[in-house]
């Protein structure tokens, strides 16, 4: 039975589900960051996903990094499983820009977390979900209806 990291939990927003992952929301505002989570149980490393799995997980992170490319232009998009401090399997995608808290920098303890304002979540939330369904996850996409 899949359950979500408590860290994960208390550190980001749903956004929605894909056909394998959650996609979550960070929320840390420096940086637009949005993060896959394989919907199974007690999976920590990628090699532990089946093949097709692993497959679906690499064409989400697709979808998500055009889908922020597309949204944010940043100047690189970094996209990482480190597990380090929660062990269970996520992907992170952030948008780095040249002029960010800390470029060149990995984002990870160099300055503390900004907080989204509510509307700003409501925006990213619509934002992705709407790139998303344009290319053709509407049926995939649990859309979450209480922020619209």
């Amino acid at each position: 039975m899949f359950e979500l990291h408590p860290t994960l939990e208390s550190d980001t927003v749903k956004i929605g589900e894909l056909p394998l992952s959650l996609l979550l929301l960070s929320k840390d505002a420096n940086y637009p960051w949005l993060i896959l989570v394989p919907k199974r149980y007690r999976i920590e490393e990628l090699y532990e996903l089946s093949a097709d799995d692993r497959y679906q997980l690499t064409q989400e992170s697709d979808w998500i990094s055009r889908a922020l490319v597309s949204l944010f232009s940043p100047d690189k998009l970094n996209i990482a499983a480190i597990g380090n401090m929660v062990p269970q399997l996520h992907i992170h995608h952030v948008c780095r820009f040249r002029n960010d808290a800390c470029w060149p920098k990995p984002v990870w303890g160099q300055v503390p977390a900004t907080a989204y304002t509510n509307a700003e979540i409501t925006a990213i939330i619509k934002n992705v979900s709407g790139k998303l369904t344009s290319r053709g996850l509407n049926q995939q996409l649990d859309q979450l209806d209480r922020v619209r």
